[in-house]
Parts: C-alpha cells; structure tokens; sequence
C-alpha cells in the first residue's frame, strides 16, 4: 500500500447514502455524516428518522448544520486528489488515486516519508472516540497531510498552475490537532465561506456594502472601495458607539417629557380641583341667593296679602253694618209713609227724616303694596356680583388664595337649615332583623344573618331599613347621615302609617320620599317614574332637611354646601326619618350609615 493511501483514503470522505464523496457534510447527533441533502431526502417523508448507518431513532428530526471542519477537510483532499465534484463512482476515485501515486517520484516519496510524523497512538483513539465511520482518523490525517507539504515543496511547483500556488496554510495548533482553510490560517473562530470560492470571507466591499472573499475581490470588485473586514468593523464600532450615545441621549430626553407630562397631569388635577371647588362655591351662592330671595318674596307677598285682606275685610265689615243700618231705615221709611194714621206719621218723619251720619266710601279703595323691590335690588345685587365673578374668571380663571373657592365657609342657606338641627336616634323595635344597630342608636349596617327578634307589628320583615324613634308632626327639622364608602342606601322620610311587612312601593303616593343611591354612582328619588340626579360632586354626607307645614322634603351635600332636591307634597299624618343602609352585597356595601352632630359653626 502507498504511502498516500496509508495517509487518506476516499472512503473516508464517502457519504453512505449517495456513495460519492462528501457535498456539504453534516453530522448526526449519533456522530455520522453524510451529505446535507442526502440525509434530508432520506428523512423526507419519513415517520420516524433514523441513522441510516446504526439504525439510532432520533424522537425530533435534527436540525442539521453544515459540519465546515469536515467540509474543508473534503475540499482538501478533492483538490489534491484532483478528483471533481462531478466524478461520483468510488472505482473512478480510487483509479485516480492510484494513478498519482504512480506519477509520483520515488524521491519525493522518500522526502514525504522522512518529513511526515507518525500519528500517535493517543490521537488516533481520541478521534476514533469522536469520530464516525466515516470520519475516523481524519483530523489527524489531514494534519499530517498538510504538515507535509510547505510552501517551496516540489509538489506545488509540480502542479502545472501559471499563477502562484495556492498552498494549504496550517493554523494555530490546539489539543494536538490542527484546523485548515483554503484561504490560509483560521482563527479561534470559524470564518464563513464564499459560496462560489469556498475561501474564508475576510473583505468588506464597501461600494457594495457586502462582505466578500479575496477571489470575488480579484474577479468582480477589482475596482471598488475594500477594506478588510477587521477594518470596516472597527469603523462600524465607531459609528455604534455614536448613534448608542445619540439613543441614550434620546432616551434620557423622552424619560425626561415623561416626567413633565406626569408632572402636568398632576398640577391638572390640582387646577381641576380648584376649579370645581370654586365653580361648586360660586354656583351655590348663587342658587342659595335665588333660593333666599324667592323664600323672601314669598313670605313678603303672602304677609303683604294678608295685611291687605285684614284691611279689606274690616272695610267690607263696616260696609255691610252701614248697609244694615240702611235697609232697616229702608223698611221703616216704607212702612210709615203707606200708613194712614196722619198724626202717627207726622210724629214720626221727623225723627226718620234726620240724615244718617253715614262715611263717605266715595274716595276708599283697596291698596296695597308687596314691599318686594327692596329683595329684588338684592338679588340684582347678589346676580352684578355673580357677573363680576364670572368676568375675573374669564380673565384669571380660579386662583388657589381666592375666598370664594373656600368650602369652609358656610352658604347662606345651608347655615339656615342647620339652625333647625334635631337630635335623631333609630328605632330598634321598626329595624329588620338583618340590621345592626348600636348602642346609641346612631349607626346601622346590614350583616349576613338575620337575628332572632320578636316579629312585632312595627317591624319591617323583607326591606332592610330601620325608621327614626322621633315622630315629626310640625315645624322644621335637619338632620345628617355620613354615607361615605357605600355604593347603595336610601334616606328620606316616611309616614306612620306605611306598610312594613312584604313588598314594599316606595314612592310618595305609598308615604315614602327619599333619596337612594345605586351602584356607586346612580342617584335617583323615588317617584313615579324614578327622577334620575346627576351629581358632579360623590357626596359623603347628606343632610335632610323637613318643613311639614309645608310639605317639603329637602336633601344636600353637607361638605360641598349644595342644594340637591325638594320634594313638594302635603303631609297628612306624622312622618319619621327613614334610612336603608341596603344589602351589604357581599362586603361591598358592608359601610354603615351613621347620624352625625351638626356642625353649626363657622
């Protein structure tokens, strides 16, 4: 056998499946190789793939990668083999071989042999442990192989090239073994290939702007723009490092917007505050106005009636007896003047002659005066003012130091209600059994459980709601219930004679009027059909406000100062304050409702 042989042989680089030398080997996770479409094809289609020389079943088919070690490996030996990639028979290959070895001279044969090392026995079985049938040795072959060819061999003037000879250049060794491309010494990391050349791409084209190897350099870009590759990526690493400052710089100039955006939102919603706080005031004092002057105008009107039918009817009084004293004069007059008695009717008509000393109503008249200018000069007073305020908001808008966004300070016709606060406690003997109270009678909430209380005629059995201990007959009562928290109550009045066992119409015809709230945010009173409220402002506590001579119910928002609703009805009977602090909806409107002091002070 020929020392060439001995060294490399063909079987080595033979794929089992096509059985010509390796085009694009890969490997298999059980360490066989073949070529890429060789194994491709033979798992196409396939259910189950499979190592098509050991039979190994691999459960996902493997993601199969070029194996460049043993494809330069495989060029290596096809270039100095001279065999090409279309001669495929393995007799036409080892015919070839055979042929060389018998051109080549028996000196350069004994120079080969003397220069060659022997591989060691350590290496042979370390690549047989990582190796495959086919690929058995080869590393160390091939090591050999291009230890024993230099640059100024006899064997590559011998090759007939006119150009200059394209030697296999030998890279750093590691481990004992040795790694070799056509395009001269590899690195620690493994240089892709030319597609066309098979040579390692080491050339940027910056004309093109694509990454080339020395031959496409030589054939197709001899005029263009290159730099090596080394080269162009140091400039790309300049510019990197530019355009990574350029994006932290706009990185840190949007985080920066993003504050002054966050910032703006909050100094809105503190604009937006004052602003509804001081719309809120200026609005109230406004409608407290109107309402106060219309209060006035009419107590004013009715006292000025009043005084004027006291008037009237004393003067119509004194009209009806002068009328009386006249037809009685009338009758008498009548009777003695058809009387025949001649003496009697001289003795008389002197008497009844005698004029009466009767008021001349020639020039009486009713009048009257409703004395209401003085409350209108005020209201257009309280209404110039109002336009003032509207003006310097148009200019200034609310401003945080004005008095008039200040919900401190009391509104007129709030602080009037108030003067008729009244001490109201709950009435444990009306309360549903699912309803508790305390102590002091103040608070009420709805639990889970129904307790066992004596079922008495006073009780309510299916509404949770509890009525007020004190009885309102006459006269004016205010009274305040905290809500805050809750999503569902009713507060008003009810009368006494209502009915508390079943189901329950709660509307005035039926002798309820009150407030309810919904769901967290639906405000509605309960008449027929239900008036619906929109409220700008989530109240947290409600003031109740009764005038039973004048069949009003009056409900406000205590914190905001602002009028809410009247009810208008005439009362018929004794009401009593009522409160439903509803279901508790499984803890979501477990809040009680509490009667709360009054705070009459400034």
């Amino acid at each position: 056998m020929s020392l060439y042989s001995s060294l490399l042989s063909s079987e080595q680089f033979q794929c089992s499946i096509c059985l010509d030398i390796f085009n694009n080997p890969s490997s298999t996770p059980c360490g066989h190789s073949f070529c890429v479409a060789c194994i491709n094809r033979f798992w196409d289609g396939a259910k189950v793939c499979q190592c098509p020389l050991c039979k190994k079943t691999f459960q996902k088919r493997p993601d199969l990668q070029i194996n460049r070690t043993l494809r330069e490996i495989t060029e290596q030996f096809r270039s100095m083999s001279g065999s090409g990639t279309g001669e495929g028979s393995l007799a036409r290959e080892k015919k070839a071989v055979k042929g060389r070895e018998c051109a080549m001279p028996n000196a350069l044969l004994d120079e080969l042999t003397r220069k060659l090392p022997r591989p060691h026995a350590s290496a042979t079985a370390t690549s047989e442990e990582q190796g495959g049938e086919h690929i058995t040795g080869t590393p160390v072959a091939a090591a050999s192989m291009a230890s024993s060819v230099p640059e100024q061999s006899p064997l590559s003037a011998a090759t007939g090239d006119g150009g200059p000879p394209r030697a296999l250049a030998r890279s750093s060794v590691a481990s004992g073994r040795r790694r070799f491309t056509v395009s001269g010494a590899a690195s620690s990391q493994n240089l892709p290939l030319c597609d066309v050349h098979h040579r390692g791409i080491t050339i940027f084209c910056r004309t093109d702007g694509e990454c080339i190897c020395p031959d496409c350099e030589a054939e197709a870009h001899f005029d263009h723009d290159t730099v090596t590759a080394e080269a162009a990526w140091t400039e790309k690493q300049a510019q990197l490092k530019e355009t990574e400052q350029q994006t932290r710089e706009m990185i840190q100039q949007r985080l920066l917007k993003i504050e002054e955006i966050r910032t703006s939102l909050s100094e809105l919603e503190l604009v937006v505050e004052r602003a509804t706080t001081g719309s809120v005031c200026m609005f109230s004092a406004l409608m407290a106005a109107l309402e106060r002057a219309q209060a006035e105008l009419i107590d004013a009107m009715e006292a000025n009636r009043r005084a004027v039918e006291i008037q009237a009817d004393a003067m119509i009084r004194q009209l009806e007896l002068e009328v009386e004293e006249l037809r009685r004069r009338e009758s008498v007059l009548a009777q003695l003047s058809a009387s025949d008695d001649h003496l009697h009717g001289i003795k008389n008509s002197a008497t009844i002659s005698t004029p009466l000393p009767a008021k001349d109503w020639s020039g009486v008249s009713v009048t009257y005066d409703l004395g209401i200018s003085a409350i209108y000069r005020s209201l257009a007073g309280e209404v110039e003012k109002f336009q003032e305020q509207l003006r310097g908001i148009t200019e200034t808008g609310f401003t945080a130091s004005s008095p008039e966004t200040s919900l401190a300070r009391p509104q007129p016709r709030m602080r009037r209600v108030q003067e008729y606060a009244a001490d109201v406690t709950l009435d444990c003997n009306t309360a549903h059994p699912r309803l508790v109270l305390t102590d002091d009678m103040k608070s009420v909430r709805c639990s889970d459980r129904h307790q066992l209380l004596p079922d008495n005629t006073e009780r309510f059995d299916r509404v949770v709601c509890v009525l007020g201990r004190e009885a309102i007959s006459s006269g004016r009562h205010y009274w305040e219930v905290q809500v805050g928290g809750k999503t569902d109550w009713d507060l008003g009045v009810a009368k006494q004679s209502i009915n508390r066992k079943g189901k329950i119409e709660v509307t005035p015809n039926n002798g309820y009027w009150f407030l309810s709230l919904r769901d967290k945010n639906k405000y509605a009173f309960r008449t027929e059909p239900s008036t619906d409220v929109h409220l700008n402002l989530r109240p947290n506590k409600i003031g109740i406000f009764v005038d039973f001579d004048r069949g009003q119910v009056s409900f406000y928002n205590v914190d905001a100062k602002i009028h809410i609703y009247t009810f208008n009805d005439t009362f018929t009977e004794c009401i009593f304050p009522f409160f439903s602090p509803c279901t508790n909806k499984s803890g979501k409107n477990d809040g009680p409702l509490v009667i709360t002091t009054v705070d009459t002070s400034e």
